[in-house]
């Protein structure tokens, strides 16, 4: 038997292009060779190996396509047959290579690799160094041709093995989504994302976008708003903000059925996120402050969007919406009066409506004490209470305190409004 060093087909498997030297040995080496435990090649083998190997190295493969066979047909030990299966997955990724050069657009089936990918993995011979190359690249076959199932079985032995690709992690993720074990692929994603802010190298928006798909396609509310939330601690952009609450609370089928109060209160969140886009979200939000009776605060969220440009300079509705809040506000007067009956009042209905209109004038620690009455007076819905006193505490700067109400808010959608609000206000300095 003649000895060949041990063949590590990196190179291959990375490019499909890579070749396995099987020159002869030195006499001077062969001892070198033994004792580091190189292969031992069958005469009729490493005959026909060698009269295979130039041709493929000249990327001849119709030529080499027999010799390769002859290989095949001649491998009877276990050395034989992994020269054998390397020789022939160079082979078949080469063709593919070519195949893909000559037809960028053509379809191409990578299936042929499956078998020699498996006598590689399961083969004595294979240096334990490359297995967990040819184990990642069997997963990426199965992945491709949508066998989920087979490819996570693959992909997790891979990273078992100690396999480091950057692809890996998103690529396990996804055959658990692909396999319909969403929690698992939810879970498994969490993981990935926290260990690479753990490192300080931040997880990629489009993983966050791909948990908020997967999520949302399988009627998961609660995973999905969750995902929204880690999505938008990330990546706080005004763009993101709007784009989330309003699949959140405002779409056509959104998330949540909203009601008009809970829908107001959204809208204060993209005021507070600067999300508000365009005329119709400002003048959409007006609209629900002029139905709850807050003009000052339609007035204020109009002239806003007018500052801004949002609001053309043209737009006449817009300019008869402010000038009917400016005058209904004028009529209302002082809420001192009002202040006063609310704190004599045997409840905190008053006191809850109060506060509204001084949070509407932009007063907002003294909307947060009449609020505060209004939860200890009772007989107000506490969740709602506690939302809005949340909002004009965040409003006056005071983060704890905010975060404090938010976090009294129990029940959907309340509950998740709120979680919202916390999660902008651990994007603020």
């Amino acid at each position: 038997m003649k000895i060949l060093p041990k063949l590590a087909l990196a190179a291959a498997l990375a490019t499909g292009m890579g070749s396995v030297v099987l020159t002869a040995p030195l006499s001077a080496q062969k001892k070198k060779e033994e004792a580091a435990g190189g292969l031992k090649l069958s005469p009729e083998a490493l005959k026909a190996a060698q009269a295979a190997q130039p041709v493929l190295q000249q990327k001849n493969y119709a030529a080499a396509e027999p010799l390769v066979a002859a290989v095949e047909t001649a491998a009877k030990t276990e050395d034989d047959k992994y020269i054998a299966a390397a020789m022939r997955y160079e082979l078949e990724s080469g063709k593919l290579f070519a195949a893909q050069q000559a037809n960028p657009n053509a379809p191409i089936d990578e299936a042929v690799l499956a078998k020699p990918l498996d006598a590689l993995i399961n083969s004595p011979s294979t240096p334990a160094a490359d297995k967990p190359r040819y184990v990642y690249r069997r997963g990426a076959l199965a992945f491709n041709g949508k066998q989920y199932p087979i490819a996570l079985q693959y992909f997790q032995q891979a990273k078992q093995l100690g396999y480091n690709d950057p692809n890996l992690p998103m690529l396990i993720v996804k055959s658990k989504f692909e396999t319909g074990d969403v929690a698992g692929g939810n879970a498994e994603l969490a993981s990935v994302i926290d260990q690479m802010n753990a490192s300080g190298q931040k997880a990629p928006e489009d993983y966050y976008k791909f948990a908020i798909g997967r999520a949302n396609k399988a009627k998961q509310v609660p995973e999905t708003l969750s995902w929204m939330r880690k999505w938008l601690a990330a990546y706080p952009t005004p763009q993101n903000w709007r784009n989330a609450l309003v699949i959140y609370g405002l779409q056509q089928g959104s998330l949540a059925t909203l009601d008009k109060n809970q829908k107001l209160d959204l809208f204060r969140l993209m005021r507070a996120s600067k999300s508000l886009a365009d005329q119709n979200d400002y003048m959409e939000y007006a609209q629900y402050a002029t139905d709850k009776g807050l003009p000052a605060e339609a007035a204020t969220v109009l002239k806003e969007g007018m500052a801004t440009g949002k609001i053309p300079a043209g737009n006449a509705t817009a300019k008869a919406m402010l000038t009917a809040a400016e005058t209904k506000n004028r009529q209302e007067g002082s809420l001192a009066p009002t202040e006063a009956r609310a704190k004599s009042a045997a409840d905190g209905k008053l006191a809850a409506l109060t506060a509204e209109a001084y949070y509407g004038q932009g007063n907002y620690a003294k909307a947060a004490e009449l609020y505060r009455l209004a939860l200890q007076k009772g007989g107000v819905d506490a969740n709602e209470v506690n939302t809005r006193l949340g909002i004009a505490l965040a409003a006056s700067g005071d983060k704890a305190g905010a975060k404090a109400a938010f976090d009294a808010v129990k029940g959907a959608p309340r509950a998740d409004l709120a979680s919202f609000w916390n999660t902008w206000l651990s994007t603020q300095a």
